[in-house]
């Protein structure tokens, strides 16, 4: 096999997240490639290999899978040419299936080590909604091929530049896909341009639209570069979203600046062009302000399902005195105020202090007067606090926990932890730290936040060994 060839073979199996391995037709090797599903045949061109192992890259689907759906039947007519989505030519049965089968072969080999079985795992709980869940989208400006046409929109699948215009989105509602309209007829009247990534040249970046789930509050955040000071182009922007009628309520309209060469929505200065920079959202009967750089759950539904279920994972805090409650990775406070009102105390630790602010006005809104945010790295603001824990909860990023941040953590010695994880790779091997010191896993299960993509969330209950 030599790099640059094209090749044909089968999928086999489909490893989180998205790694696919194709047995290759006359040959004894495998290759990993993305995009493809179990039991498709697919053609290739071979961009690695080394050591007997091969990477590919996907060119054609030549005969479909049996679970696939018919081109007719997929939901979304951006389906294959934009990278957000990679499982829409799947029911919605057969995705939570297959998730399952990839939190499988990463966490039972982990539990084995431990003397465990799969037989604990508690399956996978569905998104209350599998099309327009979505509560917060970040829009890309550039173009859909060079020098074409102003585009707004996600990213080509496969591609750092070219950009797919996803104005029938399936995983956002109307009002999205309104916004996105909009914005692209009225910069495109204007002849307006984007930042280009090679020559740092141009004026539009991102565009960022959260709406809540509950309320119906839209936000919405034009981000450009310095590069272009035109009052007038701004005000019109703010007119043209104001003049539309709504399913929701917009509330704000924001400008935020950003000259960073990293293609990344960046707060260098945000403006208010219409109303407020912030906007409201319920959850399980609490109410949490959000401001548009704030980490919020982008699937509010799917986030009481998830939150549910950890509530029921941490069970009754019967401690005498009451219990300290340390929420790790704290976010704008949910899980904080969920338990703040079985808890003595709940201690949050965030490193965006913008969430971290959030936080403490959404548990004073609440009346929640026994949680405390505090800002900064985990691994640095643990040193510094006085009260110990009685009991742990654990959301960090798709990372995982810093090895010496989870030392720290297993030094408290709680006799119970609630660990979620939206990315499974980084829960296994945080896992076997844990099992190696002392804990076990009693419960895991997950829930599917994020319907037509690869990922998941993953709940597990830890408990302390019988010494």
């Amino acid at each position: 096999m030599k790099k640059g060839q094209v090749y044909e073979g089968t999928v086999t199996k489909v490893s989180f997240p998205n790694k696919c391995e194709v047995v290759v037709e006359g040959e004894e090797k495998k290759v990993e490639i993305k995009n493809a599903l179990p039991g498709q045949r697919v053609s290739f061109r071979l961009s690695k290999m080394r050591h007997g192992k091969g990477e590919g890259n996907l060119l054609e689907v030549l005969e479909p899978a049996a679970c696939e759906l018919a081109k007719d039947e997929i939901a979304c007519p951006h389906f294959g040419a934009c990278g957000g989505c990679t499982y829409q030519n799947l029911s919605y049965e057969e995705q939570l299936k297959l998730k399952e089968t990839q939190i499988r072969a990463l966490l039972e080999p982990v539990l084995a080590q431990d003397g465990k079985d799969f037989s604990i795992f508690e399956g996978i709980k569905h998104s209350p909604h599998q099309f327009g869940y979505r509560n917060k989208m970040e829009f890309s400006f550039g173009d859909t091929c060079k020098g074409g046409e102003l585009a707004l929109g996600m990213h080509k699948r496969g591609s750092f530049y070219d950009i797919v215009v996803v104005d029938e989105c399936q995983i956002v509602d109307a009002d999205f896909r309104k916004i996105l309209k909009t914005t692209l007829e009225y910069f495109r009247s204007r002849n307006a341009t984007y930042f280009h990534r090679n020559t740092h040249e141009g004026y539009l970046r991102h565009l960022l639209v959260r709406k809540a789930a509950k309320t119906g509050e839209i936000l919405v955040d034009l981000v450009t570069t310095t590069q272009v000071q035109d009052d007038e182009l701004l005000d019109g922007f703010t007119r043209a979203l104001t003049e539309l009628s709504y399913d929701g309520t917009l509330t704000g309209v924001l400008h935020t600046k950003n000259d960073s060469v990293a293609d990344a929505v960046k707060d260098e200065g945000t403006q208010i062009l219409y109303g407020q920079d912030y906007f409201y959202e319920e959850l399980l009967g609490l109410r949490f302000k959000i401001t548009p750089f704030s980490f919020f759950q982008t699937n509010s539904l799917g986030a009481e399902v998830l939150y549910e279920l950890a509530r029921s994972y941490v069970g009754e805090l019967d401690q005498q005195d009451g219990a300290t409650v340390y929420d790790l990775y704290s976010g704008t406070g949910t899980i904080a105020q969920m338990l703040a009102p079985v808890a003595k105390k709940v201690i949050g630790v965030e490193i965006v202090e913008e969430a971290v602010e959030a936080a403490k006005e959404n548990a004073a809104r609440n009346g929640l007067a026994n949680c405390e945010f505090l800002a900064g790295d985990v691994l640095k603001v643990l040193d510094g606090i006085e009260e110990k824990p009685d009991f742990i909860v654990l959301d960090p990023p798709r990372d995982g926990i810093h090895p010496k941040a989870l030392e720290k953590i297993i030094r408290y010695n709680v006799q119970r932890m609630v660990y979620i994880s939206c990315k499974p790779t980084s829960l296994a091997r945080d896992l076997e730290v844990l099992q190696a010191r002392g804990y076990e896993v009693q419960r895991i299960a997950c829930v599917d936040m994020f319907p037509g993509t690869v990922h998941v969330e993953t709940v597990c209950l830890l408990s302390r060994k019988a010494q």
